[in-house]
C-alpha cells in the first residue's frame, strides 16, 4: 500500500473524524500544489458529505455505472476535492495520484467536477446547472419505476442527492428546478443547502437576503433547517433519514457551515472561497484538526479501511439488485427486454421504417409540423422517447398523441409540461440523459435558446444525446417581430462544439433530420424548423432528402459537366436557390444547387465527398440564409452570402422575407454579380443546353 501511515488505534467515535479530516486535508494539500482552487467548502462540507456517503448513498464503486446507485450531484462543482475526496476514499477508480495533480493537464481531478471522473455524476461549474440536471435525474427515476415497477417488483428506486452553494440558490435557475420539483412532487430528491454566508467578493449580506426556507416551502417541498450543525454528525444523520422519510415532497437541508472551517484567519472569509490558503495558514488548520503539521496528502491506512466499506456493501448491494432484477425478468421478460432496451438506448430494428414519407401533393407544409409527424411515429416505436416544451407544444408539434400528460402521481406518462421554463427544460433534459433509461427532447422557440444556452453548452461540453426541437426559425415567423425573429442564432449556434444543428428545408428533410438526430449519441442536436409552410419538393427529379444524412448533398444538378456557380442553402431559403437555378438557365448560367442543412454533419464527411458536393474548382459560390452570414464563408469563401445582418420586423412572413431581399429575383441578382461583369457563364465555359 502506497499511503503514509497514521500510527495507533482508533475508536469508532474516532475513525469518523479521522476519515472527515482526511477528505479536509486532501483538499487543502490539492489546491495549495495546484496554486489554485477553492478549498473552503470541501472543509466546511466534509462532515455532511462524510455522513451521507457512508450511512446512506447507496453505490458501487466497483460498478460507477450501476443502474439502480443513488446519484450525487455536487452542484456546487467549485468544491470539487470534496467529490474527489470521498471517490478516492471510497474506492472509485481515482488513485492518490491523481489527486496530487488537481487542476493539471491531462489529470482526471479538474478544476470543476466533471463527467469523465468515475463516480462523477454530472459536469458542474456554472452554478444551478447540477440543480437542474439533479431535477431531471429525479424525473427520470419517476418515470420509469412507474413504467417498470410493479406491486411485487420495485426495480428502480433510488434517490437523487445533491450538495448546492449559496451561488446556486441565487441563480435564477434554481428558482425553475426547484418550481418544477415541488410541482411534480418529486420526493427522492433531497438537496443540502450549504449556508455557508460567503461568496467571492465577501459575505452574502451584500447582495443577497432571501428567506430560503419559505421560498422552497412556496414552491411545495419540505424543509428542514439544521441550523448551525455542519459538525454534527447526528443531526446531519437525523436530517438525510428526516428526508429520506417524506416521499411526496423533493426535501431541502438548509446547513450552516463555515467556511474554511479550522483555518485560524481564512475561516468565514472570502479568502477560503476561491484561492489557495497559504502554506502557513495549511498548516495551522491541520493543526487545529490534530494533523500533522507538514504531512501532504497524508491519507492513514484505517481511514481507507474505513471508508472503503463503502465498497464492500455496493458490490453487495448492486448483487442483492441483480437477483431482483432476475427475479423480475422471469416474472416480467418483456417490461425487463425494454428496459434493458432503453438503458443501452439501444433502438429496436426497423425502429425508422415508419417515418412518413411525403409528396408534393402533401405540401406546403411548415417543417414543424412534418417535424411532429415524425416525432409520433418515432415514439410509437420507441418508448423510452419522452419530452416536452416549455408551454409552446401546439405550435413546436411536440406532443405525443399517444400518452398523457407527466405529472404528479402519472409519471408513467411522456408529454412535459415545462410551464415557462425553458433553462430547466433543457438542464433537466439533461440529467434525464445523464440518468438513463430515457432519450429526451426538448421544444420551443428558436429565440429562446437564449433562455437555455448555459444547459445546451453542457450538454455539448458532456456529449449527451439530447434532441432540440427549435422551431419558429426566422423573420419568417411573421408578425411576432424582432423580438421573436432569430438571427444570429443559427451562427451562434453553430459555434458551440458538439452541437449539431440541423435545418432541413422541406418535410423529407425534416423526417431524415429526426432520424440524424435519433442516431446521433455521441453530443446533442438541434432541429431548427419553420413556422410557415414550404413546398415538398419532388424527389423523382430531385435528389433524395437522405442526403440530409450527409449535412449537405447536391439537390439539383448543374445541366453541363461542371457548374457555373453553386448555389447553396439551408431550410426555407433552399426553394428560393432551386427557383433561382431556372431563372438562372435563362442568363445562360448553369447552376448546382446544393442543400445545406447541418454544417456538423457535412465536416464530418471525408475531403472526397465534401469536394465533390463543393467542388474547389467552382469558386463561384452563393450561400442564402435568412439569418447572420459570417458563418457561410467556410463554404463560400470568396464567393458570397445573401444573408440578414440586421433584426426582422414585425409583418407577416410573406412579406417580411421579400422587404429583407430573399426572394427569387434577388437571389438571381446576386449570383449574377458573383460571375462578374456580364452576368453570364464564365468565358469558355459551356453554355447550358
Amino acid at each position: 500500500m502506497d499511503y503514509p501511515v497514521a500510527q495507533g488505534a482508533v475508536s469508532a467515535h474516532s475513525i469518523d473524524w479521522l476519515c472527515i479530516n482526511t477528505m479536509r486535508t486532501l483538499a487543502m494539500d490539492a489546491v495549495q500544489q495546484a496554486n489554485s482552487g477553492h478549498p473552503g467548502t470541501p472543509m466546511a462540507l466534509a462532515p455532511a458529505g462524510y455522513v451521507l456517503w457512508m450511512r446512506f448513498l447507496r453505490c458501487n464503486p466497483a460498478n460507477p455505472r450501476w443502474f439502480n446507485r443513488d446519484r450525487f450531484v455536487l452542484s456546487a462543482g467549485h468544491a470539487s476535492m470534496l467529490l474527489y475526496a470521498l471517490l478516492h476514499l471510497t474506492g472509485y477508480d481515482l488513485p492518490l495520484g491523481e489527486i496530487r495533480r488537481f487542476r493539471q493537464w491531462g489529470s482526471r481531478t479538474p478544476g470543476h467536477s466533471e463527467l469523465i471522473v468515475p463516480g462523477v455524476e454530472t459536469t458542474t461549474g456554472p452554478l444551478g446547472q447540477g440543480l437542474m440536471n439533479a431535477v431531471g435525474m429525479a424525473m427520470a427515476e419517476a418515470h420509469l419505476a412507474a413504467v417498470f415497477n410493479r406491486p411485487d417488483h420495485a426495480i428502480v428506486d433510488h434517490h437523487t442527492y445533491v450538495f448546492c452553494s449559496d451561488g446556486d440558490v441565487m441563480e435564477g435557475a434554481s428558482h425553475e428546478a426547484i418550481s418544477v420539483a415541488g410541482h411534480l412532487g418529486l420526493g427522492k430528491l433531497i438537496v443540502l443547502y450549504d449556508n455557508n454566508h460567503i461568496t467571492i467578493e465577501g459575505d452574502t449580506k451584500l447582495a443577497y437576503s432571501d428567506d430560503v426556507a419559505r421560498r422552497f416551502e412556496a414552491c411545495h417541498w419540505h424543509v428542514q433547517n439544521l441550523g448551525d450543525a455542519a459538525n454534527d454528525l447526528a443531526a446531519l444523520e437525523q436530517g438525510y433519514a428526516n428526508a429520506i422519510h417524506e416521499a411526496s415532497r423533493p426535501s431541502l437541508i438548509i446547513l450552516r457551515s463555515h467556511i474554511g472551517y479550522g483555518a485560524p484567519h481564512a475561516q468565514d472569509t472570502a479568502k477560503a472561497h476561491g484561492t489557495p490558503l497559504g502554506e502557513a495558514e495549511v498548516a495551522a488548520a491541520k493543526e487545529f484538526y490534530g494533523w500533522p503539521r507538514d504531512a501532504k496528502f497524508l491519507v492513514p491506512e484505517q481511514a481507507v479501511a474505513h471508508m472503503r466499506e463503502v465498497r464492500l456493501k455496493g458490490a453487495r448491494r448492486e448483487a442483492v439488485w441483480q437477483e431482483k432484477f432476475s427475479a423480475y425478468r422471469n416474472a416480467y421478460p418483456d417490461l425487463a427486454g425494454q428496459l434493458e432496451a432503453a438503458l443501452r438506448g439501444a433502438a429496436p430494428d426497423g425502429w425508422d421504417t415508419t417515418l412518413p414519407e411525403f409528396s408534393p401533393q402533401d405540401g406546403p407544409m411548415a417543417t414543424r409540423v412534418a417535424s411532429g409527424k415524425a416525432l409520433n411515429a418515432i415514439a410509437a416505436q420507441i418508448p423510452w422517447l419522452m419530452g416536452g416544451s416549455a408551454d409552446l407544444a401546439p405550435s413546436t408539434e411536440t406532443l405525443i398523441k399517444d400518452s398523457g400528460d407527466f405529472e404528479k402521481g402519472s409519471y408513467q406518462h411522456r408529454n412535459i409540461h415545462w410551464g415557462i421554463r425553458e433553462h430547466v427544460m433543457c438542464a433537466a433534459s439533461s440529467g434525464m440523459a445523464l440518468h438513463g433509461g430515457v432519450r429526451p427532447y426538448a421544444a420551443t422557440f428558436l429565440i429562446f435558446t437564449d433562455y437555455a444556452r448555459p444547459a445546451i453548452r453542457l450538454a455539448a461540453l458532456m456529449g449527451l444525446p439530447v434532441i432540440y426541437v427549435m422551431t419558429h426559425d426566422s423573420i419568417g415567423l411573421g408578425e411576432d417581430g424582432p423580438t421573436h425573429q432569430p438571427v444570429e442564432h443559427l451562427a451562434s449556434l453553430r459555434a458551440m462544439p458538439n452541437l449539431c444543428v440541423i435545418r432541413p428545408a422541406d418535410a423529407n428533410e425534416t423526417a431524415y433530420a429526426w432520424r440524424a438526430a435519433m442516431a446521433r449519441t455521441s453530443g446533442p442536436t438541434l432541429l431548427a424548423l419553420t413556422r410557415q409552410a414550404l413546398p415538398i419538393f419532388d424527389r423523382t427529379r430531385l435528389a433524395s432528402a437522405a442526403g440530409v444524412l450527409r449535412g449537405a448533398y447536391v439537390l439539383a444538378r448543374e445541366k453541363g459537366s461542371q457548374p457555373h456557380i453553386i448555389l447553396v442553402a439551408s431550410g426555407s431559403e433552399v426553394q428560393l436557390v432551386l427557383e433561382a437555378q431556372a431563372r438562372l438557365v435563362e442568363r445562360g448560367i448553369d447552376a448546382r444547387v446544393v442543400s445545406m442543412p447541418s454544417f456538423e454533419l457535412f465536416r464530418a464527411q471525408g475531403a472526397n465527398y465534401r469536394d465533390e458536393v463543393l467542388p474547389p474548382s467552382v469558386t463561384a459560390r452563393l450561400a442564402v440564409e435568412a439569418a447572420t452570414s459570417f458563418c457561410w464563408y467556410e463554404w463560400v469563401a470568396h464567393g458570397d452570402v445573401l444573408g440578414l445582418d440586421r433584426y426582422g420586423a414585425s409583418a407577416p412572413g410573406q412579406e417580411n422575407l421579400p422587404r429583407f431581399g430573399f426572394t427569387v429575383a434577388d437571389v438571381v441578382e446576386r449570383a449574377s454579380r458573383v460571375l462578374g461583369p456580364g452576368n453570364s457563364a464564365p468565358r469558355g465555359a459551356a453554355r447550358p443546353s
